[in-house]
């Protein structure tokens, strides 16, 4: 019965896919009746949406990774119709409109157009997006050649503004007259309130952040450098020269060499290097084709006539062709069919040039018929002729340009090793001497305080002379009421005893006069509002008679005579308060180690930084000259304060050219304790770790190599023969052997216990190493300095230079573990 009924249903005809080769049968399921079956049946158990794991949202690829991808090939003309058909007739098709009303809800951000495609792939050779239609193209018959070429360069963004016209394109405020900064890419312009956000660190100058990584409009190159007034209103002095910097020397902001054509042929990066940075440089130098020649120097557009005359000899481009400059006068200079305009100034210049001439002209104008020794005359030598050719808009040569006798190749090689600038960045936590370091530098290296920061420097060091009075006149407070209890204790006790009733004491060692003592309940009030700065710098002039006057009390000199016990009294108050006469007058001009051991000097509240030569020493002056550096080569040390690397240290992203990072912690800080805003307090070694680990893994230093400076070892010296390593939970297991054998240390023979101190440096310098290399599996690099020391520092400052060719030296060291430090390291330290 069951097979007739099956045989009388009608069948269900299968659905076949025009475009593929299966097919597929629509079948109906009815219930089961029959005996009951001897095994279970599977269920399937229900299940909650929500309990199922999802991946993370994968993090977008860096523009520098390249995928092998396979590219697409697309049907032939036929196929798409065909397919274009069905999809149109089928009635399940989603329409385009839908995914372009997603576009318009959110007209607050700026919008970024490309030129449509229908599918985009990346090339696995450029990294960059190749359109589907380009690839049709290359397939149909284009050269392979022009295709890559199309391909190297990403299609630059467009911004498109969602507001009226003069509005910024993100908040969709303002007018024609509101001040807007400019994307140098998309074009998309911010006002005062938006541009931080949406341009973030400038990392590569004035971009969105969606259009770092793209090159920027050609349009806009004259504006590379030049910082706008919002700029300045918004970010410090400092910040707004880095932020040039990187636009200017960005490597995404520059001329692609392959995009300028000299003679004929696309220049190389070395090439373009070379064309940038000659004596000379070509002005104005955009994406295009140009003529040069090399004997004379002359440069210009092909097709045109000589713009400027710039650095002869130098190897870049092709052969110099003769319709270069499309002349037809028939006389050549060099090979090239000069213009009727050169042609001019060579007749007011008396050249003979009757009929096809063939001249030869050097840089200095000197010229010669093709073939002959003879220099017949030269070109310029006559002011007119250079009036006249400036008044045609021909060139002259500059003043500056190379003699004959030298070749411009090595002078350009000079120059561009002049023009690299080596950075060095110097950031620690707070008070761990990288101020101190900072100033030891500038005047290492000569390089000159500004008037200004003179001025500030005499300032602060007046203001803290006013702020260690204090201290002393607080504590003079205090001592003089514990006398004062402590006398009229005892006057009672001998009265009560004798049964004479004596008078009360009311003066002691300690008592000022009242006219000190106005000045100092007028000095205390101010210090304890915490307005002191605000009566500077007219405090110095007005209270300098009575500074003077109080140093030299009795009741003063007796309570600085107990500055041991004054616990917030800082140990280089007393270079300042011995000199307090000095300093305190009006025409007091800081000495430098006034400068060194003034505290609080900071120079610039967020970043401050110098350009200086390392001199030559006598110990380099006996090494082999391989080993010799280039006394000619630049450095420069940016000093940063780690309150102003931003939230999750963001601005780190615009010192990624940075050669070798400095990190300075300061060896007393091992017992020392700092409280965050939470009131939880952090281990200050501890602190300054977590600092550390925050840059050595922010992605912008994955290369850079890291000195670790170990500061204030003079200070470490005295402090660990009291407070033992171990205070700091880090540190738990540093046990050295100590030797009590005094007498032999101090005959002052060879042993082989070194100082404590000096091998708790050995000890904290292996424990930073391992953690380092635990992290990034590179090595660390570690100093010693003692910042008032001047040859600390410039052996530190040395020792960098030395860590940023470190391979070269020596190749061998690559594969090493750890690497030795600048003070050497005692195996008995281990």
């Amino acid at each position: 019965m069951a097979s007739l009924l099956k045989s009388l249903r009608p069948g269900v005809p299968s659905v076949h896919d025009a475009g593929g080769d299966f097919s597929y049968e629509y079948s109906f399921a009815e219930e089961y009746k029959g005996p009951p079956l001897s095994y279970s049946i599977p269920e399937v158990l229900s299940f909650d949406l929500d309990q199922i794991p999802l991946a993370t949202v994968a993090h977008s690829p860096p523009h520098n990774l390249s995928l092998p991808v396979i590219q697409p090939f697309r049907k032939t003309n036929a196929e798409l119709a065909t397919r274009a058909a069905s999809v149109s007739s089928n009635p399940l098709s989603c329409k385009e409109e839908d995914h372009d009303d997603d576009d318009e809800e959110e007209p607050v951000s700026p919008k970024h157009v490309k030129r449509p495609s229908v599918v985009t792939f990346r090339d696995p050779e450029t990294n960059e997006i190749v359109d589907d239609e380009e690839i049709v193209e290359s397939v149909g018959g284009e050269s392979n050649s022009n295709n890559s070429n199309r391909n190297n360069n990403r299609v630059r963004p467009h911004a498109e503004r969602g507001g009226k016209k003069g509005s910024c394109y993100r908040c969709l405020k303002g007018s024609r007259l509101t001040e807007r900064e400019v994307c140098i890419v998309c074009g998309a312009k911010f006002c005062r309130n938006c541009v931080l956000r949406v341009m973030g660190s400038m990392s590569e100058g004035r971009k969105c952040v969606t259009c770092i990584g793209y090159r920027i409009d050609e349009d806009k190159r004259g504006k590379l450098g030049k910082p706008s007034r919002m700029l300045k209103y918004l970010l410090s002095k400092e910040e707004v020269k880095q932020i040039m910097k990187d636009e200017m020397f960005c490597k995404t902001n520059q001329i692609p060499a392959e995009d300028v054509r000299v003679n004929g042929e696309p220049l190389d990066l070395d090439q373009l290097t070379l064309l940038l940075t000659c004596s000379n440089p070509p002005k104005g130098l955009k994406p295009g084709f140009y003529w040069y020649d090399k004997a004379s120097g002359f440069w210009g557009k092909e097709g045109q006539r000589p713009c400027q005359i710039i650095s002869p000899q130098l190897e870049v481009g092709g052969h110099l062709q003769r319709n270069a400059s499309n002349g037809k006068t028939e006389v050549t200079i060099n090979g090239r069919e000069i213009t009727k305009k050169e042609l001019w100034i060579l007749k007011w210049a008396r050249v003979p040039c009757e009929g096809t001439t063939d001249f030869w002209v050097s840089q200095d104008g000197s010229y010669m018929e093709v073939g002959q020794k003879n220099v017949k005359g030269h070109i310029w030598e006559k002011s007119t002729v250079k009036l006249a050719s400036l008044i045609l808009s021909l060139p002259v040569p500059s003043s500056s340009l190379t003699p004959a006798d030298e070749g411009e190749n090595g002078i350009s090689k000079h120059n561009i090793q002049q023009k690299m600038l080596h950075k060095f960045l110097l950031v620690g936590s707070v008070n761990s001497g990288t101020c101190t370091i900072y100033k030891q530098a500038k005047l290492l290296y000569n390089v000159p305080f500004s008037v200004t920061e003179l001025q500030n420097i005499k300032l602060v060091i007046q203001r803290n002379l006013y702020r260690y009075l204090g201290i002393i006149l607080e504590a003079r407070e205090f001592f003089e009421e514990s006398l004062f209890e402590k006398s009229n204790e005892q006057h009672v006790g001998e009265s009560t005893s004798s049964g004479i009733t004596g008078e009360i004491i009311d003066s002691t060692t300690y008592s000022i006069s009242p006219r000190l003592r106005t000045f100092s309940d007028w000095l205390l009030k101010y210090m304890m509002s915490g307005n002191l700065d605000a009566i500077f710098p007219a405090a110095a002039r007005e209270y300098a008679p009575l500074v003077e006057e109080l140093w030299r009390d009795a009741a003063i000199q007796a309570t600085y005579k107990r500055r041991n016990e004054i616990k917030n009294l800082p140990k280089s108050a007393s270079y300042f308060l011995e000199r307090a006469d000095e300093i305190s007058s009006i025409g007091y001009e800081p000495l430098d180690m006034d400068i060194l051991y003034a505290e609080g000097i900071t120079l610039s509240n967020c970043l401050s930084s110098m350009e200086f030569l390392f001199p030559v020493s006598g110990r380099e002056d006996s090494l082999d000259p391989v080993y010799q550096h280039d006394p000619s080569l630049r450095y420069q040390l940016i000093r940063v304060h780690p309150k102003s690397l931003g939230e999750n240290y963001k601005w780190l992203d615009m010192f990624e050219d940075t050669d070798v990072v400095l990190f300075s912690v300061a060896l007393t800080d091992y017992d020392e304790y700092t409280v965050d805003s939470n009131g939880v307090a952090t281990n200050k070694i501890l602190a300054a770790k977590h600092l550390f680990q925050n840059i050595i893994t922010h992605r912008v230093f994955r290369n850079t190599k890291f000195l670790l400076i170990l500061t204030k070892f003079d200070l470490f010296e005295e402090k660990i023969e009291q407070v033992p390593l171990t205070q700091c939970e880090w540190f738990w297991d540093f046990n050295p052997v100590i030797s009590h054998n005094h007498q032999t240390a101090s005959i002052g023979k060879r042993t082989n216990h070194p100082p404590l101190a000096q091998r708790a440096f050995q000890y904290i310098g292996m424990k930073f190493k391992s953690w380092f290399n635990s992290l990034t599996g590179r090595k660390l690099f570690v100093s010693l300095v003692t910042g008032l020391e001047p040859a600390t520092v410039d052996e530190a400052l040395r020792y960098g230079r030395e860590v940023m060719v470190w391979e070269k030296w020596d190749p061998s060291l690559i594969n090493e573990k750890f690497e030795i430090t600048s003070t050497t390291f005692d195996a008995s330290s281990e």
